[in-house]
């Protein structure tokens, strides 16, 4: 059974880097003039193409990395600082723009950009074959990754079907002050994976 700590960790590096919070207006922008019952069918089938993607990226990335000679410490130092990028987008705002950037008027968000990049972007990638990798592929560690993966895109979906009434209850303000919060564990976080994929070297 894994460690408290680590289904924390596997919990928080997930939530952070999906940021259910920041997607929320972003999905109100998307699902404009859209009534409620076609807002929830949009918001599920992203959140449904999402774990699909994150699946598979949590089960076989290590392989896939493996078929073209990339260790496992080489992409938990390469995560890591991809993590740390991302971590700076969001404390100095830059993240926001650039999702609004993929908020493009569509006739079905739910693939792109929803699904794609903004729920399953290259960082929630990165993070779970990371996070997949630091449980040395036991089953109940890989389980326990995977159902809380499931678990922050539930909470995604939840906060989409919420958008409204959330959107006037942060404002800006506190949204862009819980974002940046964030920003600064992900920071934090995002050396830990560096320093493990170090250890894993044996360069430190």
């Amino acid at each position: 059974m894994p460690e408290p700590a680590f289904l924390i960790t596997v919990f928080v590096t997930l939530f952070v880097v999906i940021d259910p919070i920041g997607l929320a207006p972003l999905f109100l922008a998307l699902t404009q003039g859209m009534d409620r019952a076609q807002r929830v069918a949009v918001g599920l089938r992203a959140c449904v193409i999402s774990v699909v993607l994150l699946m598979i990226f949590g089960l076989a990335g290590e392989a896939i990395l493996g078929a073209i000679g990339i260790t496992m410490p080489a992409f938990q130092i390469a995560g890591g600082i991809l993590l740390f990028l991302i971590a700076l987008d969001m404390v100095f705002e830059r993240r926001s723009k650039r999702r609004e950037g993929h908020a493009t008027s569509e006739d079905d968000p739910s693939v792109f950009p929803l699904a794609m990049p903004l729920i399953a972007g290259p960082g929630a990638m990165a993070a779970m074959i990371l996070l997949v990798g630091e449980t040395d592929w036991q089953w109940t560690g890989v389980a326990a990754v995977h159902l809380a993966m499931v678990a922050v895109i539930a909470l995604a979906f939840i906060l989409f079907l919420l958008a409204i009434p959330l959107e006037r209850a942060l404002g800006k303000t506190g949204t862009m002050v819980i974002t940046r919060l964030l920003g600064i564990l992900l920071a934090a976080l995002s050396v830990q994976f560096v320093l493990n994929g170090l250890r894993g070297a044996g360069l430190v």
